[in-house]
């Protein structure tokens, strides 16, 4: 596939901090490709970059075969772009927001078909204060696209969001793409990177540290499966016999919580077995399997960043 976005040896610095530290990557056409990495990793930089937003010190960037820091307006007109923290006066109405973007563009799409594709149609005389936080972000997609671009920036288009309007947002995520355009999307939930994104890269102080395809990259961590269940009366004897299961590679318990973790494909069927043998009562039983979270987890580590 084509590559709309050429990244080589991208290096920012903000004095001896190196925000981003020679990444280098391509995004292809028609696809939606995801960026997630700890606060502080280097996202934001990197997309502003991209936006031709922030000045780079070092490397190569092409979007759309153009060099955001000399683009200027061409790009401009061929980008659409949701930024992390996105405001509008609150008194200015959902239409009126959407013609002054509109004009902003020489070649614009109609709004009123854009409201109405993105269920706003009938919010086209509120002002913005009174829009509820999936309306607005909707809102925030229709400014993104009301130019007709050809790549759409979104950057953490989800927090705050309850988890009915996250998924609605997906869902007008994938529209955007259906629509012929290649999205750009920066997040902090794996979930939502997992369910959406054709490829996703990792990024941890300032560099990537893998980019592949969600199903590629769960993977390659090789992580276990895992049985969580709930048990009142488990005894270390019964703990012990779970441990000596084939497969098993640990047995952690919190309070009733027992979590078996392991591989093979009688995992499960071996736990319920050992647990009714030793006569323990259980209830809740469940699998868990691997996910994006465990291997951003594994990649990045599990300590708080600020």
């Amino acid at each position: 596939m084509e590559a709309v976005i050429q990244v080589d040896g991208l290096r920012k610095e903000y004095g001896r901090v190196r925000a981003v530290d020679g990444i280098s990557f391509e995004v292809h056409e028609g696809e939606i490709f995801g960026m997630v990495g700890p606060n502080g990793a280097g996202k934001t930089t990197t997309i502003e970059c991209l936006e031709g937003l922030r000045r780079r010190d070092d490397g190569q960037v092409r979007v759309l075969g153009l060099d955001p820091q000399k683009a200027g307006q061409a790009l401009r007109e061929r980008i659409g772009v949701q930024l992390q923290a996105s405001t509008l006066p609150p008194r200015l109405r959902v239409g009126e927001a959407l013609d002054l973007f509109a004009s902003f563009y020489r070649k614009p799409v109609d709004p009123r078909p854009l409201l109405e594709e993105l269920g706003l149609a009938d919010k086209s005389r509120a002002p913005v204060a009174k829009l509820s936080g999936g309306q607005k972000q909707r809102l925030f997609i229709a400014l993104a696209l009301v130019g007709n671009p050809e790549f759409v920036f979104l950057d953490e288009l989800t927090t705050g969001l309850d988890p009915q309007a996250r998924r609605a947002t997906w869902d007008l995520v994938r529209q955007v793409r259906d629509r012929g355009k290649t999205v750009f999307l920066t997040t902090h939930y794996m979930e939502e990177a997992e369910r959406l994104c054709d490829r996703v890269l990792i990024m941890d102080h300032g560099k990537i540290v893998a980019l592949d395809t969600p199903e590629n990259l769960i993977r390659s961590l090789g992580a276990e499966n895992r049985v969580v269940f709930i048990s009142e009366e488990m005894t270390e004897g019964a703990l012990a016999a779970l441990r000596a299961l084939a497969g098993v590679t640990r047995v952690e318990q919190s309070g009733e919580r027992v979590v078996v973790y392991g591989r093979g494909g009688r995992l499960v069927s071996a736990v319920v077995d050992a647990l009714e043998a030793a006569g323990r009562p259980f209830r809740d039983l469940r699998t868990e399997q691997p996910n994006l979270e465990d291997v951003f987890l594994s990649l990045t580590g599990r300590e708080m960043r600020d």
